[in-house]
This record gives structure tokens, C-alpha cells and sequence, in this order.
């Protein structure tokens, strides 16, 4: 901001008419914004949004020195062509930088709601039951990241970083189809949680609950969400389904990347593709039954943490997005699970087993309702539609049969007390942080119409409700039907 500032004083100085005081200013200003640029990059490093700046500050800190202490005559010639280029430049480059920052800002996360302050620990798990089949790990085995948000104690010291692994924002960036550099800004996003602080001492234990992300997310996705479960009374724990994620980083510093996309190729038929997504989906589900395995484990103290007796594992609850979704569906079958949310997230492995019989909360898009609608409705797609989507009539009857069994699976769970919602102007990335990273992701329709911070607000005053009655047996105003403070969100009867 200073180096903002400091250029914008530049480009106004430049308009003075007294030769001698622009001069004054123009060299004492320029001054001052090099020594703002050496402090910003000591203490914080480089930003590449700012590369602008960096460059006008060196040039017109050249350009007035230049003007000091060369002679009159070539002053006068260097003045012309600095009244012409020097404004010039720093238009277009306080231009640049401001659609820079506003297109890639260091935002703000929303506070947490409740009362409680939030702690963070990480957790590695490494199964020995299961072989790693999606790549290689240090052990041949199935190897966990877990991340944990917990009602803490007043916390001292700073948040904790956003996104603590760095090295993994230029895998995020590839991901998005962009530059490596594009999000390392990110490491300058604070969280609202305090890493390693301990437990608050308002409860003598706390229901835990379970969130997966979706395919290509993080545990870092889901951040605003489990802070505020957490500021609520809520220990969740976020796992890092891995290579499914963007990236894993390890104590060790191993980094994995997401191939669980190697499974799936365009020249496979319907079949084939459900087929692969149900394989990936039970070890997505067996990754929830054993990180609930661990956290028995800490409960007694086998594992070390400051969670350690303060668990509540007679009420455990799951949540996820897209596919992470599913698995929280697929997952709350364990008995040890009483309720879950699936955010936007279509269902897989419905032929495995009956219904399932236990309050489970739908939140979906305005996108994936009205996919689901045409299918009650038992609209047929026509031949113009089925080219403009690349598809053909075969797949998208089967993509119906699907549809309609997950129908039947939602409708059996609104019956076992729990709901079917969708709101209005969002889209599949609006339930997750990621939401926040760029508001150009509105532009591209890659998020809704809704603002990230509403997105947030609505899916989070939801998700707590469904909780506090499935988990603490209080509230659940929200699940009765529409509620006047959140005219955006729907409640739908899923009917065949």
C-alpha cells in the first residue's frame, strides 16, 4: 500500500509546474518508496503482483538523480522525454497494478461466528492395512494429511498462515490452469485459528466432525467453514485425500499431486466411468473410517495431542463437497457416524446397499438442482442440446437412471428427518474457500452470482443448524422450511 501510495504521489508530482520544487519532491519521494521497496522485499519477499511498482519506483528514482547531477542543458532534454514516458509509464502501471490486486487480492477470511477462539493441530496418519494404489509413498502404504480446527483457549501469538505449506500454491496455480507464480500472494492470507493452542475448557468435550474436499481441493478449501463449526463447539477435522488433492506436502517435505484423474479417460462408456468413480470413492470412504479410527486413538491417548480426552465420539457428524460430498454420504453407513452434509455432490455406489437410514443434509447449486430437475420433471434432452454438450442420447439415459436412484436416496433421507436445499445464483465452487481467491472466478462463471462472503454465510448458518440438532440436540430452526433471513436458499421435495 505504501508503495501504492508512494507511486500515486509520483505521477501527481509530476504535474507541478516549479521545475525546482517537482524536482525536490520527485527525488525526496522517489527516496522514500525505495526504501519501502528494500523493507517490503526483506520482510515480506516479493509479490508479483507489485512487479510494477517495483520497476516505476527504480525508474523514477534513476530519473531523479539523473536530474541532480548531470548539467543543465541535459536536464532540460531528459525533463521532455521524462514529462512524456514518466507519466506514462506510471499510468500504466498503477493501472496494472490495481486490476493485479484486484483480481488476485490478499482477502480477508470471515470471522467465525460463535464465541469460542479456534485452535489448529495437523495430524500424518499412515494405515498399515491398506497399499497406496494411486502412487508411492514413503512406506507403500496409505498415508494421511489431517487437519484439525478445535475450540481453543484465549490464543496468544499470530493466526496461523491460510495455507502453511507454501510450496504447494504453484501445484494450486497449475492446477487452475496458470502460472506457478500466479497465487504465491496466498502466503499473506491469515486464518482466524491459533496453531497448537489448547483446548477450551467450556466443554468438558466436543462433538468431532469429519470433512472431506472435493477432487482437486485441499484441506485449506474448507477452512472458513471448519472455523466456524469449530467457533461453535465442534472439533473438525479436514482430510487431505491423497492424490486426490492438489498437492499433500509431508513432514518430510514429500509433495503429492492429484492423479486420481488418471482413472478416468473419454474414450471409456458410461459404465466404465461410474465404475472407476465408485473404485475411487471407496478409498475416498475407507480414508473417513480410518481417520475416525485415529481419532479413537487420540481420545484415549495413544496419539499424542492436545485433543486427548476431549473428544466426544458418541457424536460424530461428516460434511463434503462434490465428491468429498459423496463420501460423507457413502461414509455415514459406519454406525459410529449419526448425521452428515453433502455439499453439491453427486452420489456414488448407490447399488452397494439399501438407503440410508439417518438424518443427512443436501445442499446443492442452483446448477446441480436444476440437473436433478429435469430428471423429476422427466425432461428429455434433444438433439441440439445433447451436441452443444458433447454428449450422446445413450450416456445421458444412463446419467438419468443414476439420477433417479439418488433421487430416492435423498427422499429416504428427508423422510429419516433430514433436507434437500439448493440456492439460488450459486455455483459447485461457491461452497468452498476457494471462492475467495479471485473475483474474477465470478466473471468466468466458475462461482455464482452470489457473493463469496453471502455464499458463505448462508451454507455456514445451515450446516451449523443441521449440526447443533443432530449432534447437541438443540436448534434446527433452519431445517423446519424458509426462513426470511436467507430468501436464497430453497427447500425441494425430491419426487420422482
Amino acid at each position: 500500500m505504501l508503495l501504492f501510495f508512494s507511486s500515486a504521489c509520483l505521477l501527481a508530482f509530476l504535474f507541478i509546474f516549479n521545475q525546482r520544487i517537482r524536482r525536490s519532491a520527485l527525488l525526496l519521494t522517489s527516496g522514500a518508496s525505495s526504501i519501502f521497496l528494500v523493507i517490503h522485499l526483506l520482510v515480506e519477499g516479493y509479490r508479483v503482483q507489485l512487479l510494477f511498482l517495483y520497476g516505476f519506483t527504480i525508474l523514477m528514482l534513476s530519473l531523479s538523480l539523473i536530474a541532480v547531477f548531470i548539467t543543465p542543458k541535459v536536464v532540460r532534454t531528459a525533463s521532455r522525454i521524462r514529462r512524456v514516458l514518466g507519466r506514462l509509464f506510471i499510468v500504466i502501471g498503477l493501472i496494472a497494478t490495481g486490476c493485479f490486486l484486484y483480481v488476485f487480492p490478499v482477502f480477508d477470511f470471515p470471522a467465525p461466528t460463535g464465541e469460542l477462539k479456534v485452535g489448529t493441530q495437523v495430524f500424518h496418519f499412515i494405515d498399515p492395512s491398506r497399499e497406496e494404489t494411486f502412487g508411492k509413498t514413503a512406506t507403500g502404504k496409505r498415508e494421511l494429511m489431517v487437519q484439525v480446527w478445535y475450540p481453543a483457549q484465549a490464543g496468544t501469538g499470530k493466526y496461523a498462515p491460510f495455507i502453511p505449506d507454501t510450496q504447494i500454491l504453484r501445484y494450486m496455480a497449475e492446477d487452475y490452469g496458470l502460472p506457478g507464480f500466479t497465487f504465491q500472494h496466498l502466503k499473506y492470507v491469515s486464518s482466524h485459528s491459533y496453531p497448537g493452542a489448547e483446548v477450551s475448557s467450556a466443554q468438558a468435550s466436543y462433538p468431532l466432525i469429519l470433512a472431506n474436499p472435493g477432487n482437486g481441493s485441499s484441506r485449506f478449501l474448507h477452512t472458513s467453514q471448519a472455523e466456524n463449526l469449530a467457533s461453535h463447539g465442534y472439533i473438525v477435522a479436514v482430510i487431505d485425500h491423497t492424490y486426490n488433492t492438489f498437492a499433500t506436502e509431508f513432514p518430510d517435505g514429500r509433495i503429492t499431486t492429484s492423479t486420481t484423474d488418471d482413472l478416468f479417460s473419454p474414450a471409456d462408456d458410461y459404465r466404465t466411468s461410474r465404475g472407476n468413480r465408485d473404485k475411487l470413492g471407496k478409498v475416498l470412504t475407507d480414508d473417513v473410517t480410518f481417520a475416525l479410527d485415529q481419532f479413537e486413538l487420540i481420545q484415549s491417548g495413544q496419539i499424542p495431542s492436545h485433543l486427548n480426552g476431549r473428544i466426544d465420539l458418541g457424536h460424530v457428524g461428516v460434511f463434503g463437497h462434490s465428491i468429498g460430498g459423496a463420501t460423507a454420504y457413502d461414509a455415514s453407513y459406519d454406525p459410529r457416524i449419526a448425521a452428515g452434509i453433502d455439499l453439491d455432490g453427486g452420489l456414488y455406489r448407490l447399488r452397494d446397499r439399501e438407503g440410508l437410514r439417518k438424518p443427512f443434509l443436501f445442499i446443492t447449486s442452483e446448477s446441480y438442482f436444476e440437473q436433478l430437475k429435469r430428471v423429476m420433471d422427466n425432461r428429455v434432452y434433444t438433439d441440439a442440446e445433447l451436441n452443444r454438450m458433447g454428449s450422446t442420447r445413450e450416456w445421458e439415459e444412463q446419467v438419468t437412471e443414476d439420477k433417479r436412484l439418488e433421487l430416492d436416496r435423498m427422499r429416504e433421507t428427508v423422510d429419516e428427518g433430514g433436507q434437500f436445499l439448493y440456492i439460488d445464483n450459486a455455483e459447485h465452487l461457491n461452497f468452498a474457500d476457494v471462492q475467495f481467491i479471485s473475483p474474477i472466478f465470478n466473471m468466468l462463471g466458475i462461482t455464482g452470482k452470489i457473493a463469496p462472503a453471502r455464499a458463505n454465510s448462508v451454507i455456514n448458518a445451515y450446516m451449523l443448524d443441521f449440526f447443533d440438532k443432530y449432534l447437541k440436540n438443540q436448534g434446527g430452526t433452519l431445517m423446519k422450511g424458509p426462513d426470511s433471513r436467507f430468501p436464497e436458499v430453497k427447500f425441494v421435495t425430491p419426487r420422482l
